[in-house]
């Protein structure tokens, strides 16, 4: 598996963004393959996924695509003083990925995408899969939002403190070229009384693909509802709660991750109930 770093141009928001992407590539794969596309979580970049996208896309042998969002990573910082509003995580997943994709010549309309998102990025591949429904062969979501809960609003709230927070931004400077900036505009929504409502739950019924959706046990950042509130959406949804593990499945428990992904996506549509 090869890796290669790029950057790509899209026009988004009033400005150039320039995009940080992860090519990974197999000469070896299976050619016919969907491209494997990693969503980070809201506070996540390429380099927070470390080595979690080449173990998938080794052990599926395909290619895969893991991209920081604006804001994220290497990618273009965000203004001083951005303010999301309560449609951020919409206006992610229904202009900057498909711009991303565009940019990138990826055309999911002539071959569907598998999509892996964690927290927010998964929240980002479910309303892309529910707008785009073609365009999605098979979804793997992570520790996803599909609505605001207390926990979660209690678990950044916790994060303001500055004794609490100048530790966590010295090491989000490892990853992200403004930190600050990406902390304050994610952590600002989420703390906003006018996000309290958000709840994508109603449009996950229009999602047409494969949907595995994974949480821990010990998530701090949500309930088993948010992965619950899925399968009711989507009746052949395939749920995996994981012991000993918190909000990042990935990081937490590896390895049964990874098996639960290639079981999930070396199955053909019709082999899952």
């Amino acid at each position: 598996m090869t890796p290669t770093t790029a950057q790509v141009d899209i026009a988004w928001d009033g400005q150039r963004s320039a995009l940080e992407c992860l090519h990974l590539r197999d000469g070896g794969g299976d050619a016919s393959a969907p491209l494997l596309v990693f969503l980070h979580e809201g506070l996540g970049s390429v380099a927070m996924w470390k080595d979690f996208p080449q173990q998938v896309c080794e052990a599926l042998q395909c290619q895969g695509l893991v991209i920081s969002r604006p804001g994220y990573g290497q990618s273009t910082p965000l203004p001083e003083g951005t303010r999301w509003a309560p449609d951020f995580l919409e206006r992610q997943a229904l202009e900057v990925l498909p711009a991303a994709l565009a940019a990138l010549g990826i055309n999911p309309q002539s071959q569907p995408l598998w999509l892996l998102g964690h927290s927010d990025g998964a929240s980002i591949a479910l309303m892309y899969a529910a707008a785009f429904p073609t365009h999605v062969a098979a979804l793997v979501a992570l520790a996803p939002h599909c609505f605001v809960e207390d926990q979660t609003v209690a678990s950044i709230a916790a994060l303001q403190p500055p004794e609490v927070q100048n530790p966590l931004l010295a090491r989000l400077a490892r990853y992200h070229r403004a930190p600050k900036q990406a902390f304050d505009a994610w952590s600002g929504i989420w703390l906003d009384s006018t996000f309290r409502s958000w709840s994508i739950t109603d449009r996950m019924r229009r999602i047409g693909c494969r949907v595995l959706a994974v949480q821990g046990l010990d998530d701090e950042y949500g309930s088993l509802e948010q992965i619950r509130s899925i399968a009711r959406a989507l009746p052949g949804t395939r749920l995996l709660e994981l012991e000993a593990c918190g909000h990042s499945p990935h990081r937490d428990r590896p390895d049964a991750l990874v098996a639960a992904i290639c079981d999930f996506l070396n199955h053909n549509e019709g082999d899952i109930p």
